[in-house]
């Protein structure tokens, strides 16, 4: 009798998803491309240097969403790429940064390091736990019932890591030192091609020393920006800072040809899209500020960093092509939604604002806390606009947290440069609204502080624990979503969606479940 119940449960369930999906096959392949810091407004901007083969191609032939919003504070490349593939806020999924404090050991850590595993290639040790929800890779693996292939590259970790899942066949990333590709011990499987790529002169180890960044095409093509100071033909040489070569390099466009180039490999090799289950295929590119170009503001290297990411889009678009075929594999693009900006001033000018002094609000608030309960040290640190207090110190003396956070948030609101103040309380169990709902979609009980710092627009957080400072912008950044390949009908919709609309919407094309977390809604246009 159980044995018949069980086949009418899974008929039913068959005939449910077959009834709910469109027609047509299931790909053999899919391709994720996250871009990090990818802006709309610059593939318009660019768009005339742009070849036919890449940008061009799938905004012409794809399902293009005109921006992708991400409903929490602060995105980074880990928080964003991580509710990409999880389809969940970091409220859910864990990684609220790229890097995170960790009280109980008092020190600043990749929010990916897990003292389990040690690294390949790597000194790092890193793997996708504190990832605490699935993400669509591990849906397609249960769902293949282990069969499909799943592999990410990525110039960083928390990329590769965010992107391949805990059920990856392998994730790496570009190694901060050696330039080798990297992974974690996590993931039991070797990739042959990537041991041999590590091992020959072509390995990045080799190469960087002979790699020089010049204009790829004529400058006058780069016209983009009228305030351009002047039309200089830069050149940098990745072989003269052996200490820093590698972290420079990884913000440069040969950063996108190393992940393309491995793309191509496994492509080429024939070991993806061959099968009756869909591989997976993640890549993440780079498409953000290279720190020391000579005009921080409006620079060529960022309109030469678009037209070469274009010519590696084109590049693998081709090989898809030639191997798999693009009707046969579901490509999708992701900007993960940021623009890290550095921002120059001129000489004397004077803006709104001012300046604002982590240590000296901390320094400030302890002494408040103090006059009110006492002699103690009852902030641990200040870090990433968060305030962590001393749990332990409270318990002991045996005061009420929710009452010390709003008397602190009270005092710290009235501090110059501070918009607003949300306490952890607040965000658990305060008052609905949508501010703190924002902020707690951004927090993750045993990572995240006790209150979070709004500053306001303009004003520059000086660190005096780093040579760093930035300026806090709030202004949106427009971040395109495209669907192309497999079944996937050409138009554009003037609509931003939510971050985590995404990968439901992949995971009802590949007709299985979402990612657990995953309540986002089906994007229309994929039915």
């Amino acid at each position: 009798m159980i044995r018949i119940l069980s086949s009418l449960v899974a008929i039913f369930s068959i005939t449910t998803l077959c009834a709910q999906h469109p027609t047509g096959e299931v790909p053999k392949l899919v391709v994720a491309i996250t871009i990090d810091q990818l802006r709309g407004d610059y593939l318009e901007m660019f768009k005339h240097t742009f070849g036919q083969k890449g940008f061009n191609r799938l905004l012409s032939g794809g399902l293009v969403y005109s921006n992708v919003n991400y409903d929490f504070p602060n995105p980074d490349k880990a928080s964003a790429i991580t509710t990409i593939f999880t389809g969940a806020n970091p409220s859910y999924h864990g990684i609220t940064a790229e890097n995170k404090y960790s009280l109980s050991l008092n020190r600043e850590e990749s929010s990916f390091f897990d003292d389990n595993f040690l690294g390949n290639f790597t000194s790092d040790k890193r793997s996708p736990l504190p990832i605490k929800v699935s993400t669509i890779a591990d849906e397609l693996k249960i769902a293949s019932g282990g069969q499909s292939d799943i592999y990410a590259f990525a110039p960083d970790a928390s990329q590769a890591l965010a992107s391949g899942g805990h059920a990856a066949s392998g994730a790496y990333w570009i190694e901060d030192v050696t330039g080798k590709w990297a992974t974690t011990t996590f993931y039991r499987n070797k990739q042959p091609i990537v041991d041999q790529h590590n091992r020959s002169a072509q390995s990045l180890t080799n190469t960087i020393g002979s790699i020089t960044w010049r204009p790829a095409i004529d400058l006058a093509l780069y016209n983009a920006f009228p305030y351009t100071k002047n039309r200089y033909n830069f050149q940098h040489y990745f072989g003269a800072d052996k200490k820093d070569n590698i972290r420079l390099f990884k913000q440069s466009p040969f950063v996108n040809k190393e992940v393309t180039d491995m793309a191509v490999k496994m492509l080429e090799s024939g070991s993806l899209g061959k099968r009756m289950n869909p591989d997976y295929l993640a890549l993440t590119f780079y498409a953000g500020n290279y720190e020391k170009a000579l005009d921080q503001n409006y620079s060529l290297e960022i309109q030469d960093t678009y037209w070469r990411l274009d010519h590696e889009i084109g590049r693998l678009l081709d090989v898809i092509e030639t191997t798999v075929g693009l009707r046969n594999t579901l490509i999708f693009v992701v900007s993960t939604g940021y623009f890290n900006e550095q921002e120059i001033l001129p000489e004397g000018m004077v803006t709104a604002g001012g300046d604002f002094y982590p240590d000296r609000s901390q320094a400030l608030l302890n002494m408040y806390l103090m006059a009110l309960y006492g002699r103690e040290q009852w902030i641990r640190k200040y870090y990433d606009r968060q305030i962590f207090f001393d749990r332990k110190l409270l318990e002991d003396r045996k005061i009420d947290l929710a009452e010390l956070q709003q008397k602190a948030a009270e005092f710290l609101v009235q501090s110059a440069g501070v918009q607003d103040v949300i306490t952890s309380h607040q965000m658990l169990h305060g008052a609905y609204n949508e501010n703190v709902q924002y902020y707690r979609n951004g927090y993750y009980k045993g990572v995240s502080g006790d209150l979070f710092l709004e500053l306001q627009p303009g004003w520059r957080v000086v660190d005096s624990q780093t040579p760093d400072s930035y300026r806090v912008r709030e202004n949106a950044v427009i971040s395109p979503v495209i669907f192309f390949g497999s079944d996937i009908k050409p138009q554009k919709i003037e609509r931003t969606i939510d971050a985590t609309e995404v990968v439901p919407s992949v995971a009802y094309r590949l007709r299985i479940r979402a990612p657990n977390a995953s309540n986002g809604k089906i994007l229309k246009e994929l039915f």
